[in-house]
């Protein structure tokens, strides 16, 4: 089969390797779309992934084709979004309920192949069934969305918030949609990327700005998300929450990224300041709520372009071009 590889840092190609065969409960999907995140591009700058070479491709859904002998949940044929999380279910952590947070955290186009590939293989407890009036090719969006409300469940978000988002890329722009979702007064969003600002506007947004000066609100907001990982804008977003108000990281910083923190303020004001990290018990949630049309595929997905383009797909991702980029094999 055709597939993506990131064969060392810098270096992504598309090759033939090996058709995937599924363990005892484990199924074999045919991929219909992947979508390319952050996360690829940290694992093509050399982190994240424990080694090179791998087929990248986290976030895929599409149609079962093999079964595992001790596979009955699904059969041939089945329509289904991959929850690409590998735990270990036995460290202190996911004992504790912090799965997330795995001492042995591995996942699908992470650690091992992914969906970036005609076929990937994957534990069938992974595997959420579709319904019917979803198209497969849009669901790749589910494991974004996925992540995007673990974030809203670390906010503990009540109603009545003001809250400011950094970054109105696919990640920006889904936490609008659930901020919309769950009662908040009033959504804005911080971007230098005018054509994405444009996108926030279309879905709504209360204020759209360049800048956090530009938006009037000079008591700071109760909910501060970034959603870009750049230095710049975090350092900016932790002076513009309110006071008793949350800043998120949820945005995926470089390793080496730094910022100052006023231990002063955080103390004086009762500021928490938390972060969110992938996937934890969202995944079904982000199914159900996407087959319910919380997201408009055609407003998030701007690319849909074929799998031998997938080097040039994470160029375009990297220089912030369009939305959410999906491959399709």
């Amino acid at each position: 089969m055709k597939a993506a590889v990131i064969e060392s840092v810098g270096r992504a190609v598309v090759m033939e390797v090996p058709d995937p065969t599924p363990g005892p409960r484990e199924v074999v999907v045919q991929v219909a779309a992947c979508g390319l995140c952050g996360t690829d591009l940290h694992i093509l700058q050399g982190e994240f992934a424990p080694k090179l070479p791998i087929v990248p491709g986290h976030e895929f859904a599409g149609e079962v084709v093999a079964v595992g002998s001790g596979v009955t949940e699904l059969v041939e044929g089945d329509q289904v979004a991959v929850d690409p999380s590998l735990y270990c279910y036995e460290c202190r952590y996911c004992r504790t309920g912090h799965n997330n947070l795995c001492e042995r955290w591995a996942a699908i186009g992470v650690t091992t192949a992914g969906g970036a590939a005609q076929y990937a293989v994957a534990p069938v407890a992974n595997c959420v069934k579709l319904p019917e009036h979803v198209r497969t090719q849009d669901a790749a969006l589910v494991e974004p969305l996925s992540c995007a409300i673990r974030g809203y469940d670390v906010l503990q978000s009540r109603l009545g918030a003001h809250v400011l988002i950094y970054g109105s890329g696919t990640m920006g722009l889904m936490m609008l949609e659930l901020a919309k979702r769950t009662g908040a007064a009033s959504v804005e969003v911080v971007d230098v990327n005018a054509t994405r600002l444009e996108t926030a506007r279309l879905l709504g947004v209360s204020g759209a700005a360049a800048n956090a000066d530009e938006l009037d609100r000079p008591q700071g907001w109760d909910l501060v998300v970034d959603a870009t990982g750049n230095a710049a804008a975090i350092q900016d977003g932790l002076g513009r929450v309110a006071k008793a108000g949350t800043f998120l990281q949820f945005g995926v910083a470089d390793y080496a990224t730094r910022v100052e923190i006023d231990p002063y303020r955080i103390y004086n004001q009762e500021i928490t300041i938390t972060g969110s990290m992938a996937v934890l018990h969202s995944y079904e949630r982000a199914a159900e709520l996407f087959a319910a049309g919380v997201l408009d595929p055609e407003v998030f997905i701007s690319d849909r372009l074929p799998l031998e383009e997938y080097p040039g797909a994470l160029e375009r991702f990297a220089a912030g071009v369009g939305r959410k980029i999906v491959v399709v094999p």
